[in-house]
């Protein structure tokens, strides 16, 4: 149990501060989570924030960073409205809008691997471009879409599953899993953390630098673009600022869930338990009797006690280290 604790530090405690902040949630609000209702609403709002979080994830191991993912989610969101609109075909729209998103990725991976501009500036640049530019094609003007509940696609995406889980949490589930694969025994994962580590000694050891950067800017933009398509189809309806409210939800996952600002450390199972703490955060604060303008201080305090907190449990692991190496 030691050695797991030591290995697995920082993901196991963000699983016990989710644990204690829903037990002080269902004793001051039991009427509210001691019913299944809510939380068959986590399960259908939470999983959008934990996809975009865990992209991010394996973006910021690797010394990136992606700001505009926001604007990513509308534009996908767009193009899944507009082709299902015009071809009446869920599927195509599917494919259009995650083609959009990779386009979108290529776009924020070519500034930064080929022009070498920070990818910090380069995505905050490109969050206003495809911003602007899925109000214009849109015209500002929203769609709806009421026909895509008669869908295949609209079940397999985002139905119910007995009533009660909604089917979003299963590909989320299913995304985690493909992901920690990939980082934890694909060379693809060992080449994100060599990066992380440093840039310089991996692209000196043969790991290809910019191409591993440029898939994972892709990735980025695949599973944004994903998302507006699933809020689309949950919500059977697109808006221009669609996107909007993700990124402070997203980021707050990360780096509560011990992804460190600076890279080259990071794990998808704390992104997830921090993806849960920010989903049940809101409703537990109304619920317990505060007003809704209290969720983002708690949210800042709850994202800096955990950065000190990683933090501290970081310089205990590292001093250890070099005890151990020291004695040898």
């Amino acid at each position: 149990m030691l050695i797991f604790f030591a290995r697995h530090r920082i993901p196991t405690l963000t699983a016990l501060i989710l644990i204690m902040l829903w037990l002080m949630f269902t004793y001051l609000s039991p009427q509210t989570f001691l019913h299944l209702r809510i939380y068959t609403s986590f399960m259908s709002t939470i999983p959008f924030t934990a996809m975009l979080a865990f992209a991010l994830t394996l973006l910021i191991i690797a010394r990136e960073i992606d700001m505009s993912f926001p604007s990513v989610v509308a534009l996908g969101g767009y193009v899944f409205a507009a082709l299902f609109k015009a071809t009446q075909s869920p599927f195509i729209a599917l494919m259009g809008a995650i083609t959009a998103g990779v386009l979108c990725g290529m776009l924020n991976g070519c500034l930064v691997v080929i022009f070498r501009i920070p990818s910090i500036i380069t995505t905050i640049g490109t969050q206003f471009f495809l911003g602007g530019l899925t109000t214009v094609l849109a015209d500002g003007i929203a769609i709806s879409m009421p026909e895509i509940r008669q869908t295949n696609l609209h079940p397999l995406m985002v139905g119910r599953i007995a009533d009660v889980i909604p089917a979003q949490m299963l590909w989320a589930c299913a995304l985690l899993l493909v992901l920690w694969l990939i980082l934890a025994w694909h060379v693809f994962g060992d080449n994100v953390n060599f990066i992380g580590d440093n840039p310089k000694a991996a692209e000196m050891m043969g790991v290809p630098v910019e191409r591993t950067r440029m898939l994972l800017f892709m990735q980025m933009g695949a599973i944004s673009a994903l998302v507006g398509a699933f809020v689309s189809i949950e919500m059977s309806s697109w808006w221009p600022n669609q996107g909007q409210g993700y990124m402070l939800l997203v980021f707050a996952s990360v780096f509560i869930g011990g992804t460190s600002v600076l890279g080259g450390r990071g794990t998808l199972m704390g992104t997830l338990f921090g993806a849960c703490i920010i989903g049940i955060l809101e409703a537990g604060i109304i619920s317990a009797g505060l007003a809704g303008f209290w969720t983002r201080l708690i949210y800042g305090v709850i994202i800096l006690l955990s950065l000190v907190v990683h933090s501290i449990l970081l310089k205990q692991h590292s001093g250890s280290l070099s005890r151990l190496f020291s004695s040898r």
